[in-house]
């Protein structure tokens, strides 16, 4: 039975059925109907690349830090099936407003390029805030992207649920929370309702996890597998 519509934001694009983070992955979410697409941004030689972990190790045949390396070193590698590691401006070309885009900040300093570029495509291309939304675990940074640019939606990454988390993002200024799955509890999400927080939950891949989730109510979520996502909320 179908309990309510869940949002579903793409997981590294749709991490389970293409290579994470690439562009590749990307077009696969929006082929599979997902509404938002998350990716994870740092910052090389000032450019913006999107790659989730500190080290090349896991995702690429690189080697050694994302941090220590070269921005052309960087773009000669493979991230999967020959995928380059995609620039945060390729990704938004990419999606071309066809969904949410979510930008975790992982490296330090990302806030003021991100929420610069951001201002750039809604300034220069027509592009609205409701096209964009700036999470990170680092509180600070997203409260730094909330200063740099007003406008722009944020939501905490939560990987514990502390007492009175639902007020504490409500006084960041946040849009939306975004706890671990297993954290979530239906006192923390009547509690972010009442104060206007959309909950987003991570990261849920199981078609009966999808289901519990949307039992408590909750918003969305992301998703490795956003078609399972997408099927359960056509019921």
């Amino acid at each position: 039975m179908k309990i309510r519509q869940l949002f579903c934001f793409g997981h590294r694009g749709a991490a389970g059925y293409e290579p994470e983070n690439t562009l590749r992955s990307v077009r696969k979410a929006l082929e599979l109907g997902a509404h938002g697409v998350e990716v994870d941004v740092q910052l090389v030689e000032d450019r913006l690349v999107v790659i989730h972990d500190d080290t090349l190790d896991r995702t690429t045949n690189g080697t050694g830090l994302v941090v220590e390396t070269s921005f052309a070193h960087l773009r000669s590698l493979d991230a999967g099936k020959g995928e380059q590691i995609p620039t945060l401006e390729e990704v938004f070309d990419a999606v071309n407003r066809r969904a949410v885009i979510n930008v975790e900040l992982k490296g330090p300093g990302t806030a003021a390029p991100v929420t610069q570029l951001i201002g750039q495509y809604m300034h220069d291309r027509g592009w609205s805030s409701d096209d964009f939304l700036v999470s990170a675990f680092d509180h600070g940074q997203i409260q730094a992207a909330k200063r740099l640019l007003p406008d722009i939606r944020i939501g905490p990454l939560i990987a514990k649920v502390p007492p009175g988390l639902a007020a504490f993002a409500e006084q960041l200024g946040a849009w939306s929370l975004h706890p671990a799955r297993r954290y979530l509890t239906p006192e923390l999400v009547a509690d972010a309702h009442r104060r206007g927080l959309k909950v987003f939950a991570y990261t849920v891949n199981r078609p009966s996890e999808i289901a519990a989730l949307g039992a408590l109510g909750i918003d969305g979520v992301f998703s490795d597998y956003p078609d399972r996502v997408v099927a359960f909320s056509r019921g």
